[in-house]
């Protein structure tokens, strides 16, 4: 493929991830064309391609026809999570990269599904954990790649809200998303912690779910109160990670929990050599000529009194990373094998959180 090559991509799923970050991002890229937008409201999928498509862009309801379609290069899969896998499958073997919201899928049954169509058809897959391109991220995964925390045995994934709920779409549904807060935004916690350590190599994993606050009436919460009665997910959940060399990851989630100590999409990680967090921008800490340190690094561009640009945001590397990747042949930064573990440890986690028992990974 060459650098300067166009694609033709289209949309399953027109909904508010998909107008919120997927399609402004797409918008921006010279070698994108929006041409087919699928959702099962024709409204949104018709509103979708007005605003973004190309000329004569297709509208459908029905994803089979339009990953049918042999024009398209690319198809971005932006639906609930149950769907990730049937929808996913059918664009790799009719053909198409895909590149599908997180979590890879509502269950890691899926979601090996969805990697061995991949590597069937030998198609591009990718997951979009998009905090992966945060600046903070980035530099961060420089720094652990080129052993400056040294061995990295204890990390903590967080993402805590006090009180928002999602109160919208099918979020709140166990049958559609396959859990609350955990699956939802502490996925994104536990992929940023594992790629920063770089280690997949998991022993067993423990954990524990919550529903203690999803009841309340007339809720405190940043959408407005939630309806207990379509509240069938945990409002909390922590998991307790072991991998194989003896490094420990935790893991929190919540969409309600009564602490000031709120964090999202965050990891801190203890390394032998240093250690590094993300609570006040990315701090690291260590001990230098038998004293203490804590150094921030300067991470915006816009700090240099004479940068007027417009820095990307982390929705538009990732959009501009995929389509790079593919016009080099190139891996993608987010490999499916990785996603794959993702949602293998977040399935234990809900495992052992109803058994009682440890999950043993083999």
């Amino acid at each position: 493929m060459s650098a300067d090559q166009q694609f033709r991509v289209g949309i399953v799923g027109c909904g508010g991830i998909a107008n919120g970050k997927h399609l402004p991002a797409l918008q921006k890229l010279p070698q994108v064309q929006l041409v087919a937008f699928c959702d099962i409201v024709p409204e949104r999928a018709q509103q979708a391609a007005e605003k973004y498509g190309a000329p004569g862009a297709k509208v459908y309801t029905d994803y089979r026809e339009l990953v049918a379609d042999s024009a398209l290069d690319a198809v971005h899969v932006l639906t609930p999570n149950k769907s990730h896998a049937p929808i996913t499958i059918a664009a790799l073997e009719s053909g198409k990269h895909v590149l599908c919201e997180k979590p890879m899928a509502k269950t890691y049954a899926d979601a090996k599904a969805m990697l061995d169509a991949a590597r069937r058809t030998g198609k591009t897959l990718s997951i979009a954990y998009q905090n992966r391109f945060r600046p903070d991220s980035l530099y961060l995964k420089q720094l652990c790649s080129h052993g400056k925390l040294g061995e990295i045995y204890y990390a903590r994934a967080h993402a805590i809200r006090r009180r928002a709920v999602p109160t919208w779409g099918v979020f709140l549904n166990e049958e559609e998303q396959g859990g609350g807060p955990l699956i939802d935004i502490g996925t994104h916690a536990l992929d940023l912690t594992l790629w920063e350590m770089d280690n997949y190599d998991v022993h067993y994993v423990a954990g524990n779910v919550y529903r203690k606050l999803a009841d309340t009436q007339n809720a405190a919460n940043a959408w407005g109160p939630w309806d207990p009665k379509a509240f069938t997910v945990e409002d909390s959940a922590v998991g307790f990670i072991t991998m194989k060399n003896g490094a420990t990851i935790v893991l929190e989630a919540s969409w309600a929990l009564n602490s000031l100590d709120v964090d999202e999409a965050k990891t801190t990680l203890h390394g032998t050599k240093a250690g590094a967090d993300m609570r006040d921008g990315l701090r690291i800490n260590g001990e230098e000529f038998s004293r203490m340190y804590v150094t921030k690094p300067e991470l915006s561009a816009g700090g240099v009194a004479f940068y007027d640009g417009a820095e990307k945001q982390p929705q538009d590397l990732e959009a501009e990373g995929f389509y790079r990747a593919l016009a080099e042949g190139a891996a993608p930064l987010v490999l499916p094998e990785q996603a794959l573990m993702v949602t293998r440890i977040l399935e234990a986690i809900y495992t052992s959180a109803k058994t009682g028992q440890p999950v043993y990974f083999i």
